[in-house]
């Protein structure tokens, strides 16, 4: 068999404030929980690739460095994306600097300080829905898109000397993206993809195919789980969850 992603994690503080915000930014539905809730398209049959859920899951710990793993949000027009980074900041972002320069999309931190940007339009994110892609950090993008390429199913779509891209099946969805940056990993990361195989498959067996592929265990502090907590092969951590 094979993993798939199901969704999103984002650690935070505050989880129902949290979720409550990017509810709001991606005018999905809140699923209310007071310790883990999660926001989700209208009428989405869980899982499926034509979007990732955000699970918010508590933690102790505040942001202290940029985040490795950030969203990228699509925009429509030039008009549309200035309109989404006003409405955004109504809901409680701020404008962030991480370095970017003179760049044609807009970084913005969520009330927790996690980065995100919103893209100037792109004719590649047309139809991926409000979440362009999920972009990682890292020293190799073309090691680590063939590694979650693996993690995935989903197949290779653009890439340079600096960049690589995972496309969803169907064509529909977020892409998961891969850009070469020079900072090096230093704390877990706040956002994280889950895996799962599909109904009669084998977490475990799954998780042991990942190892083979790259992947090393992880210990974030879970205890005795029901799922398996990996790293990639440069270290960002992943959970592969049980059939579903």
């Amino acid at each position: 068999m094979a993993t798939r992603p199901v969704h999103m994690v984002i650690d935070a503080l505050d989880p129902p404030r949290l979720a409550a915000f990017w509810s709001g930014a991606l005018a999905w539905d809140l699923q209310p929980d007071p310790e883990e809730p999660a926001v989700l398209p209208a009428r989405f049959s869980y899982p499926d690739p034509s979007a990732l859920p955000l699970v918010f899951v508590p933690v102790p710990e505040r942001k202290v460095v940029k985040n490795r793993v950030h969203l990228d949000l699509a925009s429509a027009s030039a008009e549309h994306q200035q309109s989404q980074v006003r409405r955004l900041i109504g809901l409680g972002a701020t404008r962030a600097d991480i370095g970017q320069g003179d760049v044609a999309w807009e970084v913005l931190a969520d009330p927790e300080g996690n980065e995100f940007c919103v893209l100037d339009p792109r004719p590649e994110y047309v139809g991926t829905g409000p979440v362009a892609a999920v972009v990682t950090d890292c020293a190799d993008p073309a090691a680590v898109a063939s590694f979650w390429g693996e993690a995935s199913g989903w197949q290779p779509g653009r890439a340079d000397t600096g960049f690589a891209s995972l496309g969803p099946p169907g064509g529909t969805g977020p892409y998961l993206e891969f850009v070469r940056t020079p900072d090096p990993k230093s704390v877990k990361n706040r956002l994280h993809v889950d895996v799962a195989p599909p109904p009669g498959g084998d977490h475990r067996a799954e998780a042991g195919r990942l190892r083979a592929a790259g992947a090393v265990s992880a210990d974030v502090g879970q205890g005795d789980v029901r799922w398996v907590v990996l790293a990639d092969p440069e270290g960002n951590e992943f959970c592969v969850l049980s059939p579903r």
